[in-house]
């Protein structure tokens, strides 16, 4: 590419804690393509659409806080977590279409000296990838074609879903009918599962609440991938990822059949044909056995 596209990193908590392979295959990728990545190092959690329930204002200061770091590099803020993006898109709607709650929330933030000024995009990295990069750039790049492997996508709520909240920032991608994972696959060499569930809820945000529907949720996008004859499943968000990875012994208890199926992060997908290392893709982070797709990669 004739310009390194630079970027600043919205990590979320979940990539620095219960899945540090997510951030380390990110960064190995983005070193693989080129893209230079500043990560926001003073971000907080973007309330993980909880604290929205108990305290909406609060949750739009936190985030605004967020996007204030991006703001002041003069950088596109891009996440690696569905719910991030939903919760920091919705912030910078809502600050951007109602002048007095913009006033509010920088009444609050001048206390730390910062103002949100909405000069900053938020994009998730998935649709970073193939919207700025390219995705025939990406193909470009790949040394070990995905070509043996039936790779089912897995789009989860936050990043398709309200549309309208999410259309410039993911190509205006359709919630019934979503493509980009499916395009990323082709262009690593893999062959993408068509099935029903791949834009259903994964049910972690109701694993407290109503465990075993949420059991249910994510049982019948797992057996749905795996009958139709996929080799793991790959989300772009990790909560999608700790909910089907970490709970498949449970889930196939409610459901009544084994559940055994690798999934994969989105930048651990991509690292595995980039050619990355086996300590950058991290696949002995996962629960459910993964190592194998390194060695057969």
């Amino acid at each position: 590419m004739s310009e390194q596209l630079h970027y600043a990193l919205f990590t979320g908590c979940t990539a620095k804690q219960s899945t540090p392979e997510l951030l380390s295959s990110t960064l190995a990728v983005a070193d693989k393509l080129g893209i230079k990545i500043t990560i926001l190092e003073e971000a907080s959690c973007c309330g993980a659409s909880h604290l929205q329930d108990f305290d909406e204002f609060l949750a739009h200061v936190l985030n605004a806080r967020n996007i204030c770091y991006a703001e002041k590099l003069g950088l596109t803020m891009i996440t690696i977590c569905n719910t991030c993006q939903l919760n920091s898109a919705m912030t910078k709607h809502a600050l951007d279409t109602d002048p007095e709650l913009k006033a509010r929330v920088n009444e609050k933030l001048a206390e730390v000296g910062l103002e949100y000024k909405g000069t900053s995009e938020i994009k998730h990295f998935l649709y970073t990838l193939i919207d700025e990069y390219g995705l025939e750039n990406v193909k470009d790049k790949v040394q070990v074609p995905l070509s043996h492997l039936n790779i089912a996508p897995f789009y989860g709520c936050h990043n398709i879903r309200p549309s309208e909240l999410h259309e410039e920032a993911n190509g205006h991608e359709n919630p019934y009918n979503p493509t980009s994972l499916d395009s990323l696959i082709d262009a690593l060499e893999g062959n993408p599962v068509n099935y029903e569930s791949k834009n259903k809820c994964c049910g972690f945000h109701v694993e407290l609440q109503a465990n075993h529907t949420s059991e249910v949720l994510a049982g019948n996008a797992l057996l749905d991938a795996m009958d139709n004859n996929a080799d793991l499943m790959v989300t772009p968000c990790p909560l999608c990822h700790l909910k089907m990875d970490t709970y498949q012994d449970s889930i196939g208890k409610v459901m009544g059949r084994d559940v055994e199926l690798p999934v994969l992060h989105m930048p651990q997908m991509v690292a595995l044909a980039l050619g990355c290392t086996e300590k950058e893709i991290g696949l002995n982070f996962h629960v459910q056995k993964a190592k194998h797709l390194y060695t057969a990669s």
